[in-house]
């Protein structure tokens, strides 16, 4: 890059301090310059600038108010990690201003939120991407490829989770001032889907050529929490007495334009080892996360009843089908590379000006998920509609993302025609 992109870093807690130290600064010796540290606790945004101090780099301008940033007006980007809640009101601020958002993922809090993005990307030009790295996971990138070549057939169905124990950080989050923990307190939704979502999403051309069209979501009961507060909290311990809304399991199942279906699972609050349980079912063959395993029709059928003798094969695969954007990759930075490789879709996009490989529309479809399941559910799983954000064009969109990070995506509508 001739010119580096100077951004601003919004929300300097742990998401924003992980994305810091482990890609951000070891980028800055490439194409890109911080220019400014935000948050609320200007405590947290001191801490940031001063990392980026002793890695060697002019210490950034540091704030509480975001407003700051857009007043000085010096900005090419920036990078919004705050609280969920946060989310939707700086984006649009900053866009409104001209400067590209690359917006950390998280859900929804109303349909209107979502409208607000599309509104204001539609109104200024100005693009928001949804950082979600999970569509840059090697396997995921992986079973995209595999999709377009057509080895596993016509997909059907497809699922995913985000299924992680999460008990000790929501329970600290007073001390913390985590965000999470008023969430699990007083919502009960899939309040985490876009890192099952939008790998999902991509190799079924969602808002490219198919669409989501309803949900319906299923809570468990409200039980972990309590009981990891009881076994390891003091008994006078504040939270002991508390009642989380947010129910352990959360069942969402979607509804796709061209007759998939799609299954998401939000499991934080129950012990487990983690797992994004993400799962891709072909009429050729089929793939499991969990035991990193493929199962193809005829090849496979001595394997029907001892599914243990495929654990692990997908490794097998690599050499013909690995993505092109993880051949001859070292990962490096957070989440096995995930986090390098959607920071450098970012910024590679900002660059050319260029339309990013999640962009408004998807950032939205993704995070609608957690407002839309959170009504099914207090309806008692009654089907809700999921919106067009496309308004239409999305089985004939052609502005497809062509930058060097971009997401291969079919066009069925200028296959045909």
């Amino acid at each position: 890059m001739n010119k580096k992109i100077r951004f601003g870093l919004i929300g300097c807690s742990k998401r924003g301090t992980g994305l810091l130290t482990g890609v951000l600064i070891p980028m800055l010796e490439e194409n890109i310059l911080l220019c400014a540290t935000c948050d609320k606790y200007i405590d947290r945004a001191e801490n940031a600038a001063e990392a980026v101090e002793k890695a060697g780099y002019p210490k950034p301008f540091v704030t509480a108010d975001y407003k700051e940033l857009i007043a000085k007006g010096n900005l090419d980007a920036v990078i919004i990690s705050s609280s969920w809640e946060t989310h939707v009101e700086i984006a649009t601020a900053f866009m409104r201003a001209g400067i590209p958002v690359g917006l950390e993922v998280g859900g929804a809090y109303s349909l209107n939120d979502c409208w607000k993005l599309v509104n204001t990307y539609e109104e200024t030009g100005t693009h928001c991407m949804l950082l979600e790295n999970c569509c840059y996971g090697k396997r995921e990138l992986m079973l995209l490829n595999m999709v377009r070549s057509g080895i596993l057939g016509e997909i059907v169905h497809c699922a995913g989770g985000y299924q992680h124990d999460l008990r000790s950080e929501i329970t600290g989050g007073p001390e913390t001032k985590h965000y999470r923990f008023l969430n699990y307190l007083n919502r009960n939704c899939e309040n985490y889907p876009t890192h099952e979502l939008g790998p999902i999403a991509k190799l079924l051309n969602i808002n490219n050529g198919n669409r989501l069209v309803s949900l319906a979501s299923f809570a468990s009961s409200s039980r972990g929490l309590n009981e990891y507060i009881q076994k390891n909290l003091k008994s006078d311990d504040r939270l002991a007495d508390l009642e989380f809304a947010q129910g352990d399991i959360v069942t969402t199942v979607i509804k796709c334009a061209k007759g998939q279906t799609i299954q998401l699972t939000l499991d934080t609050t129950l012990p487990r080892s983690y797992s994004r349980g993400f799962t891709v079912r072909g009429t050729a063959g089929s793939y499991f996360e969990d035991t990193d395993s493929f199962f193809f029709d005829g090849e496979h059928d001595k394997f029907e009843f001892n599914g243990r003798g495929l654990w692990g094969n997908a490794a097998e695969y690599e050499e013909k089908h690995l993505h092109k954007l993880w051949r001859n990759f070292d990962p490096k930075g957070g989440h096995d590379g995930m986090d390098w490789m959607v920071l450098h879709a970012f910024f590679d996009a900002v660059e050319k000006k260029a339309k990013p490989p999640i962009d408004v529309y998807d950032t939205v479809t993704y995070m609608c998920i957690s407002a839309l399941s959170e009504e099914s559910i207090a309806l008692g799983g009654q089907p809700v509609a999921i919106p067009d954000f496309t308004q239409g064009k999305w089985y004939r969109r052609t502005d497809l993302c062509e930058t060097e990070y971009a997401l291969d995506q079919k066009q069925p509508f200028n296959e045909i025609f």
